[in-house]
């Protein structure tokens, strides 16, 4: 099968851009740079349709981001139109939508679901089947996600596995922060704290700022690389705890390596749905000591007083104390 030429279907109902969606594409090079013919699907409006140009993914825009039935014909008008061996989803809607177009299939495809995040999956008929028996094969990022799935949603542990997003170790590399300030404009003379991650509430960007209010030092400066639907609630929080003047909002960066190297601190204080962040192995890769929250697959890449520090979520006082 390794030998083998295989046509691989990505498909992705997100219209949003983080770990998950760079994970997807990142893997779909790997793919292609292993001979598979790969293609990406996902919905028009989304940010990874413009991104998968740039890491030269092919790319379909279908409408689905919604479970519904433009969303169902067209996954069903697709498959019946395109061969397709393994069809790899990745979201809620997309993989409802490819899930039953692909089994409606005579020479239907093999069909495996990634689970990204560490929510848990709601155990009731309708997801226990998407997972244990719509899928042939469940990818998951972390095994503490895999094992609740075997545990509430009778995924069988034969037809499941643990694979931890990786990085590229060559591109991760730690380089001159002097440098790298200069080059972004940030200050030579603070202590830089900073984060990468979307801007999201659940990224905990509102307790990093109440523990660098209750930290009260005025030598350090917050560097916040990314964007997303809590672009503005993150400015508020930033503002409220008066840190507005010692704050650099950046953000979205295709090459956060040289924010990295400018860091003395990573912080990555999520509450909720982390699988296995990539940030944060981008951070050690580049040599910098981590303080993260112990929540979902967290607890798997840091290594407790090697690598970084573990804190309860929600807690900046903790956080500060760290």
């Amino acid at each position: 099968m390794s030998s083998e030429r295989l046509r691989i279907v990505h498909t992705e109902s997100s219209c949003g851009w983080g770990g998950q969606e760079v994970r997807i594409l990142t893997e779909s090079c790997g793919m292609l740079e292993r001979g598979h013919d790969v293609q990406l699907i996902c919905c028009p409006e989304s940010i990874i349709a413009q991104r998968a140009q740039d890491y030269g993914v092919p790319v379909t825009t279908l409408p689905i981001r919604r479970r519904n039935f433009q969303g169902a014909a067209a996954a069903r008008w697709w498959l019946a139109k395109n061969r397709a061996d393994v069809i790899n989803t990745h979201s809620s809607s997309d993989s409802w939508l490819f899930t039953l177009a692909g089994r409606s299939l005579l020479n239907r495809p093999r069909i495996v679901r990634t689970r990204h995040i560490g929510a848990p999956v709601k155990s009731n008929p309708a997801s226990n089947w998407i997972y244990s028996q719509g899928a042939d094969f469940v990818v998951t990022c972390g095994n503490n996600m895999r094992q609740t799935l075997i545990a509430n949603n009778g995924v069988q542990a034969d037809r499941s596995v643990s694979v931890p997003t990786g990085i590229d170790l060559s591109r991760f590399q730690p380089s001159d922060s002097r440098q790298a300030r200069q080059q972004l404009n940030l200050p030579q003379d603070k202590l830089i704290v900073g984060i990468v991650a979307a801007l999201r509430r659940e990224k905990g960007h509102q307790y990093l700022c109440e523990a660098l209010r209750q930290v009260g030092r005025e030598d350090v400066h917050l560097l916040i690389v990314g964007d997303g639907l809590s672009h503005d609630l993150v400015r508020n929080w930033v503002a409220e705890n008066g840190l507005s003047e010692q704050t650099t909002l950046a953000g979205n960066q295709q090459d956060v390596v040289p924010y990295l190297n400018a860091m003395d601190l990573f912080v990555l204080p999520s509450w909720g749905i982390e699988g296995v962040p990539q940030s944060i192995m981008q951070a050690m890769s580049c040599r910098l000591p981590v303080i993260a929250t112990d929540v979902g697959s967290v607890g798997q890449t840091v290594d407790v007083g090697q690598t970084g520090i573990l804190v309860p979520p929600r807690d900046s006082e903790q956080l500060a104390a760290a």
